[in-house]
């Protein structure tokens, strides 16, 4: 029987279980099974929990299809922020509020006037208060929906929900839960002050999760889990972390070195940092990461969702958005593609924004012009790692836009350093899997990513006036002159 750690990220999209070889790293299984999503033009993203564990299921059936495997351990990656609300029976209370649900602006503004503003805010937790952090969204909930916030007893992350389901134990680890915007960063605990701000009278010690060392085993598959999942009973169970954090682990990320671009829903651009890292503007994120380093990380909402937007609305398949990518740039063309609003920079309430269209801009172009403002937008997000002390001297790309040598190429020539693509299945999925081997077998061994290709960069002069324009675009949308 071939011995086996299991990984599972569960995304905005989908979920994904890969079966990873404990000796050679190879994923030898990968399964797959879609979320559906509650979308709303005001904002709204929320998904029932319950879709999750149906997820899980399906992709661990997908990924094992009747074989046998000695399961060493099980990790969980999910997608961040998000606030699973939970009743007496830990049952879910109402749908979850997903890291790209941006309702909550008033509640980020009112949580900073009563903390004393940004700075302090950045003293208390080393994050700003963002739309899609979990922090305003309780808010929120209090204030929208009293009755369901009245029932709420206990709170947590979706991998925390999903670690619960499996071990019955209730707890979360510092990566993901630094992405709360109620988690100090440099000293690793809840910010009291955060949550008194939220919340004066709820007893945050019984509805917030323990913290567990990230490197740990936290609990046992509970028997009925296992039934559910066609697995044995008492296989161990990691901490877990955020996709992001878990990526990571997945791409080898674990020493400084290349920062990490992920081409996914939305965008993220992080690397890891021994010590805790601050940008002074509080657009990247100080996250801590899933091995007990920290991992300052930028994120964009409009990544793949923009660019599957375009393909979607000229009824394109991959390869002709290649193509048509691979043709030239988008002749004087640009795109803001704050779809859904955007997280860096923060501009909640933003939309996309054509700007320049002329009548010989055809199709092709019009493609262009959006994956070109999703990578510029990217490198918008590099610039805010680099104030928070990281200094790349390459990237690793992955998320399922990787795929696309054009696009590889393009955040070449836009980030203006060397593009590493490794040659690695669900890094996400990957890294949790891995970190589930650290766990149970107390050891980190090394890692060496096959790169499947590598792109250099390319001086473009009309990336350069395209550069200047998007800074210009963005300029305007953060005056509402758009």
């Amino acid at each position: 029987m071939q011995r086996a750690f299991l990984g599972v990220d569960c995304g905005t999209q989908s979920t994904k279980v890969v079966l990873r070889d404990p000796a050679t790293a190879a994923v030898i299984a990968v399964g797959r099974a879609p979320h559906e999503l509650i979308e709303r033009d005001d904002g709204t993203r929320e998904q029932d929990p319950a879709w999750w564990i149906d997820a899980l299921r399906g992709a661990v059936r997908d990924a094992v299809r009747g074989e046998r495997f000695d399961i060493g351990g099980i990790g969980v990656a999910g997608q961040q922020h998000g606030l699973v609300c939970l009743d007496r029976g830990d049952r879910p209370v109402r749908a979850a509020k997903l890291w790209n649900d941006t309702t909550t602006a008033r509640e980020c503004a009112d949580l900073t006037r009563k903390l004393g503003g940004d700075r302090r805010v950045l003293e208390l937790t080393g994050n700003l208060l963002l739309p899609g952090y979990t922090a305003p969204k309780i808010a929120w909930l209090a204030s929208h929906e009293p009755e369901a916030y009245a029932r709420t007893v206990r709170m947590c992350l979706p991998h925390d929900y999903l670690n619960l389901w499996l071990t019955g134990e209730f707890l979360t680890e510092a990566g993901d839960a630094s992405g709360t915007a109620y988690f100090d960063v440099r000293a690793r605990r809840w910010c009291e002050a955060v949550l008194a701000a939220i919340d004066a009278t709820r007893d945050w010690t019984r509805a917030l999760p323990r913290l567990a060392p990230p490197l740990s085993v936290v609990g046992m598959l509970r028997r009925e889990a296992a039934e559910s999942l066609g697995l044995e009973a008492g296989i161990p169970v990691s901490a877990g972390g955020g996709d992001n954090m878990c990526a990571a682990i997945g791409c080898d990320l674990v020493v400084e070195g290349p920062a990490a671009v992920s081409l996914g829903t939305s965008g993220t651009v992080f690397a890891y940092r021994a010590e805790p890292a601050v940008d002074p503007l509080g657009e990247a994120a100080a996250f801590c990461d899933s091995t007990g380093g920290w991992l300052p990380l930028a994120a964009t909402l409009n990544c793949t969702s923009a660019t599957e937007w375009v393909r979607e609305l000229f009824a394109m398949d991959h390869a002709e958005v290649d193509a048509a990518m691979a043709s030239g740039g988008a002749a004087g063309l640009a795109f803001l593609p704050y779809l859904s609003g955007e997280r860096t920079p923060n501009r909640p309430e933003a939309a996309g924004v054509f700007v320049g269209v002329r009548p010989s801009h055809g199709r092709d172009a019009i493609v262009r012009a959006v994956v070109e403002g999703v990578t510029f937008g990217l490198a918008y997000a590099l610039d805010a790692l680099r104030r928070a002390g990281v200094a790349p001297t390459e990237v690793t790309l992955i998320g399922g836009g990787s795929a696309s040598d054009a696009w590889a190429q393009l955040c070449a020539d836009v980030f203006d350093l060397p593009v590493a693509r490794p040659a690695i299945v669900e890094a996400a999925a990957s890294g949790a899997a891995r970190q589930a081997q650290w766990a149970v077998e107390q050891t980190r061994p090394s890692l060496a990513p096959v790169t499947s290709r590598r792109f250099e960069p390319r001086p473009r002069r009309d990336l350069r006036e395209a550069a200047d324009r998007m800074a210009a675009l963005r300029e305007m949308a953060g005056a509402n002159r758009l």
